[in-house]
């Protein structure tokens, strides 16, 4: 059982004649629906539960990456992974300003180049962002599953690295530098109360430095309740064939979904 599984066992529902309905409802989202109250107050365990995901969500936005512990010396060993930084020295400096997180290091750039090839399909990079909880959490099962359908695809892949305090704009400086075809940067999301555990996939065709926000794609709330790292993995690669056959990205190309017949609410 996930911990976010085990935060909705402990959810009671409010005592009422409507209490299996309103079990089914709550099952169905993180959000505290019907949470009950006492007097004009949340109930005691809905305060306590609040309280907890405040605090899970500050440790992941103000925790350091490390390496190892962060993903695991298994997965950094079979990955090869090394890691690099952006021009933000220290968190504090990542936290107020956003645009040094988006530029790598002198020191980075060359690492970079001297580790990584150039003119690859698909080049997957790894962003601590605002939640490195997230990035430990969702990383390790996604990757493997990114390489190996792009393999099946007949695409080359670049060395997978880390950037420590990592912004989106940082793609932008990949691209120039490494040149791909794509670049998918898996980066942490600002947590909030319904999870801390929450990672992002933006994507770009080609990116340069002239590139904004309209040139990215994004694959949002990768997580246990929400987008599972199965559905990210098939979504980031059918997204990332689309750019590669359009030649282009963002606002200009929208992401195809097969449909989808919704089940009833059951037990």
């Amino acid at each position: 059982m996930t911990s976010e599984d085990d935060q909705l066992a402990r959810r009671e529902p409010p005592d009422s004649g409507h209490s299996d309905l309103i079990r089914k409802v709550r099952a169905q989202t993180p959000a505290r629906l019907l949470a009950g109250r006492s007097g004009a107050a949340y109930r005691t365990n809905t305060q306590l539960e609040l309280r907890e995901a405040h605090a899970a969500a500050r440790d992941a936005v103000r925790t350091e990456l490390d390496l190892v512990a962060t993903l695991g010396e298994g997965f950094v060993r079979n990955w090869n992974l090394f890691e690099v930084s952006s021009q933000a020295a220290a968190k504090d400096a990542y936290l107020l300003r956003p645009d040094l997180g988006r530029h790598l290091s002198k020191l980075s750039h060359e690492e970079i180049s001297r580790r990584c090839t150039t003119g690859n399909d698909l080049q997957i990079v790894i962003g601590d962002g605002l939640s490195v909880t997230a990035v430990a959490a969702q990383v390790p099962p996604l990757a493997p599953l990114l390489t190996d359908g792009a393999r099946l695809r007949g695409w080359t892949v670049g060395q997978i690295f880390v950037i420590r305090h990592c912004r989106v704009g940082i793609l932008n400086e990949i691209g120039e530098l490494l040149k791909p075809q794509v670049v998918v940067l898996l980066i942490g999301e600002r947590p909030g109360l319904a999870t801390a555990e929450s990672l992002s996939a933006y994507m770009a065709y080609q990116p340069t430095t002239a590139h904004t926000d309209a040139n990215r794609n994004l694959i949002s709330n990768i997580h246990a309740r929400g987008v599972t790292t199965v559905q990210a993995a098939e979504r980031i690669l059918n997204l990332a064939a689309s750019m590669m056959k359009t030649k282009t990205s963002g606002y200009q190309l929208r992401e195809e979904f097969p449909t989808v017949i919704h089940p009833e609410i059951t037990e």
